[in-house]
């Protein structure tokens, strides 16, 4: 196995997990990538590793997997700026503490490390919470890494094997499937030919541009894209001792899907659209990454709306109690999302071609345990 070679495209963190795992398992691999760097949903995220909203069954054991495998990596890559910090989702309202406290005496609760704090316990686990809020739900198993810096962190421990090759700024747009006996053969915008035993194809977003099968097999995929913004303020001298999120937040996690979510207040009528949801993440510098919002409708706008931002920042400084540092950068992100019940959308092409994509916002959760799993069922 070691003298064996991988091609791996796309350079988010889904392909990159990938190559780590190829890594590991003593493979050559050669990782192309459409653009100078990765610049889509790898980076365009909060870096959170979250455990706590995750469908219980398959995917919270996926998450659960992820999140051991995070750590581990995080020992060797420091670089990738691992934090074990949980979160806090914070109520302000007695039907929000009430769902909560339904997840907290859940049957998994202990394993997504769920405890139910009132509003003195929010205080006490994270003090810059000097909000009015009724009580929060701490989930100890939730961490954070640096979108910004784990992609190249990690491609520079890879380099360090002897067997990594980067290849940015190469669009793939064919893989000719069935050409090469024993292998498959990937092709780039230049005319060039990369040949391995497999070709992974971790292309998130990007659902067109690939020819013959791969690409009709794309085109038909049952996948959606979703599109989010976000933005990041300046830093501040307040230290956030956990991810925050507001009770918004469970109208859109599968482990919040219990008797009494339909009693969440009613979403304002100018918000209905947008999907909001308030999350806020400390960076190493000191700033703080506050969103998002969720639209499924194509064509998505060319334009961010500033009255979501003006939304989001006024939910942050209502649960923080405090003016938040001026905003210094504002974004927005696509990601694709599985419309059947798959976790994340896997097919292979023919025994030497696979598509791994569409794990919708879980991406920077279970990239590790997906090509764990990947792997698993390529050398089984």
């Amino acid at each position: 196995m070691g003298s064996e070679r991988v091609v791996i495209v796309g350079g988010g963190v889904i392909g990159t997990m990938h190559a780590v795992e190829a890594c590991r398992r003593g493979w050559e691999i050669v990782h192309i990538e459409a653009d100078a760097g990765p610049r889509r949903a790898s980076v365009r995220n909060f870096g959170l590793v979250w455990v706590s909203g995750r469908a219980a069954g398959a995917e919270l054991d996926l998450a659960l997997r992820a999140r051991v495998l995070w750590q581990r990596l995080a020992e060797r890559v420091p670089g990738i700026g691992f934090r074990p910090d949980g979160s806090l989702t914070v109520a302000t309202h007695p039907d929000e503490l009430a769902l909560m406290a339904s997840a907290a005496d859940g049957p998994d609760a202990g394993s997504r490390g769920f405890e139910l704090v009132d509003g003195a316990g929010v205080r006490s686990i994270n003090p810059v919470v000097k909000g009015d809020v009724a009580g929060g739900l701490w989930c100890r198993n939730d961490a954070v890494v640096e979108p910004g810096s784990v992609l190249g962190a990690v491609r520079a421990d890879l380099e360090s094997s002897g067997r990594y090759r980067w290849i940015p700024g190469r669009q793939v747009v064919d893989v000719p499937v069935g050409s090469d006996a024993g292998g498959a053969t990937v092709v780039d915008h230049l005319g060039d030919r990369h040949h391995g035993t497999f070709a992974l194809l971790c292309i998130g977003d990007r659902l067109s541009g690939l020819g013959g099968r791969v690409g009709a097999a794309v085109a038909d995929a049952p996948i959606r894209r979703c599109r989010l913004q976000m933005m990041q303020t300046a830093p501040t001298t307040e230290h956030l001792t956990t991810a925050l999120a507001d009770a918004d937040s469970m109208r859109y996690y599968p482990a919040f899907d219990l008797p009494g979510r339909e009693r969440l207040p009613e979403v304002r009528a100018d918000l209905a659209g947008w999907g909001i949801q308030l999350l806020l993440v400390q960076r190493a510098n000191g700033g703080l990454t506050i969103g998002d919002t969720h639209v499924y409708d194509e064509p998505f706008d060319f334009a961010v709306d500033e009255s979501v931002y003006d939304e989001l920042r006024a939910r942050a400084e209502t649960l923080l109690g405090w003016e938040l540092p001026p905003v210094v950068r504002r974004w927005a992100g696509v990601y694709t999302v599985a419309t059947d019940d798959r976790i994340y959308w896997s097919h292979r092409i023919d025994p030497s071609v696979l598509v791994v994509t569409a794990p919708a916002g879980r991406g920077m959760t279970l990239s590790p345990a997906i090509a764990e799993r990947t792997w698993d069922e390529l050398v089984a």
